[in-house]
């Protein structure tokens, strides 16, 4: 860099007060002697090289922030509408074309009802009508639904919805912003859960809809079932909170989107897995008590009042294990989001 000029400063000028230049030099800071050089009385009389003191003042912002509720939409509309269209969270095409081709084989018992209200063949609406069995199987039934649609698709949710933030620093983005931690985790397992509610709860509704408007069910069917409609809500409510706390607890301790798809697949399907394998060879049902697929069924069978399926232990023994699966999985997830920093980890 060229020397410049020294700058002359008046009785009480300080160099942060002087007119910057945009002009300067390394010596100003370290010196521009070596230190080892002999000084001479003409050295001492020549003019020294000085650098201008820049003076950097940060100005809090007195603005007025959004109220909580908007970030809190932004992070959830950021996440759900992703699903729809573009602008938003960049889902990849597979997990939405699987949800698509989910919800629609959700709805096979709805278009059969129609079909059946159509047709008027009591044989067919005997097998797929609204009745107690028909609408625990509509949600916590095993094949196909519980084995090929909801876990897959609660895989395919949860993959990356938290373990992407810790990959690529995206925290920063969030706690960078008067966001809490506690909301940041909300509006992610909302999110999550919104979309389940849309393959499992929304087809629910409109199986039963499809009831009432094909046979023009009066009111007084309707004050019957309701309950049971009210009951099968209420497991699939279950079934969509133990699905995503289980998925966000493993995608929090994950880095890829790999593990903890995986990882809820193998411990919904797993778990049911090795507890049919032990009740068959050892009449033993204990292991049934770490699946949480049987624990949700045990409990659901018991809301709706559908015949049960276990028989050598309580159904409160299920609830239980339920409670505390979902308690250790919501440990784990609020542990390991209190320790994401503000940058990239």
């Amino acid at each position: 860099m060229t020397e410049t000029p020294p700058v002359e400063l008046g009785p009480g000028e300080y160099g942060a007060e002087a007119p910057v230049t945009g002009q300067g030099r390394m010596e100003a800071a370290w010196g521009s002697s070596e230190g080892d050089e002999d000084l001479s009385d003409t050295q001492m009389t020549q003019p020294t090289s000085t650098g201008h003191v820049f003076e950097q003042v940060y100005k809090p912002w007195q603005g007025e922030l959004n109220p909580r509720w908007m970030r809190n939409w932004a992070i959830l509309r950021h996440h759900l509408l992703g699903i729809f269209k573009k602008g938003h969270r960049p889902w990849g095409m597979p997990t939405r074309l699987f949800i698509l081709v989910v919800f629609l084989a959700s709805l096979s018992d709805a278009a059969l009802t129609l079909l059946s209200g159509l047709l008027g063949e009591a044989s067919i609406h005997q097998l797929w009508g609204v009745s107690r069995d028909n609408l625990y199987g509509h949600v916590l039934g095993f094949f196909p639904r519980n084995v090929l649609y909801y876990p897959i698709v609660a895989a395919l949710l949860v993959g990356s919805v938290i373990s992407e933030d810790r990959q690529h620093g995206t925290s920063a983005l969030y706690f960078s912003r008067p966001i809490t931690r506690f909301d940041y985790v909300g509006m992610k397992f909302i999110s999550v859960a919104l979309i389940q509610a849309i393959v499992v709860l929304l087809t629910l509704t409109l199986y039963y809809l499809a009831e009432i408007i094909s046979l023009g069910r009066g009111w007084a069917w309707i004050l019957d079932t309701f309950p049971l409609f009210l009951a099968a809500f209420l497991s699939g409510f279950l079934l969509i909170f133990t699905y995503t706390s289980i998925g966000l607890a493993l995608s929090s301790v994950s880095k890829g989107k790999f593990f903890p798809g995986i990882g809820l697949l193998a411990i919904v399907l797993g778990t049911k897995v090795l507890a049919v394998l032990v009740s068959t060879l050892f009449d033993r049902e204990i292991l049934y008590l770490l699946s949480p697929y049987d624990c949700m069924a045990h409990v659901g069978q018991t809301i709706i009042g559908t015949q049960p399926t276990y028989d050598q232990y309580s159904w409160t023994w299920s609830l239980a294990s339920l409670v505390a699966m979902n308690a250790l999985a919501l440990y784990t997830l609020s542990a390991r989001v209190s320790t994401m920093e503000v940058t990239r980890e």
